[in-house]
């Protein structure tokens, strides 16, 4: 049985919904942004969201990342990919290397989904 790659759209997904605080989500709804608020909900995937976005020229190579943590190398690899299947980083190969760089505008559309209503 072969699996097929589902890279969701976080911009979309999120950009569906009005803010939380604004009006209840509906079950489809919840079902589409859960996802991608689970793909951030890992501390280790959550660090290399921050990482790298704050790496000089806004990306990178998974060779840049392995220092930062104390796990191996294909581990690192797989919470990228999560990450990546979310479309929450996008994704370049150079030879063997991959690169990666945060979609900002996914960040934006979930920081606009759970903005509070007092802001």
């Amino acid at each position: 049985m072969s699996k097929s790659l589902v890279v969701l759209d976080p911009v979309g997904t999120a950009a569906c919904c009005p803010p939380l605080t604004a009006q209840p989500l509906s079950q489809a709804q919840a079902d589409q942004i859960a996802p991608l608020l689970k793909a951030l909900a890992d501390p280790v995937r959550l660090r290399l969201i921050s990482l790298v976005a704050a790496h000089p020229g806004g990306e990178a190579c998974v060779c840049d990342l392995n220092d930062a943590f104390e796990l191996s190398q294909p581990t690192i690899s797989h919470h990228l990919k999560v990450l990546h299947e979310a479309g929450l980083l996008d994704r370049e190969k150079r030879g063997v290397w991959a690169y990666y760089r945060l979609r900002t505008e996914a960040l934006a559309a979930l920081g606009t989904l759970i903005a509070s209503a007092t802001a």
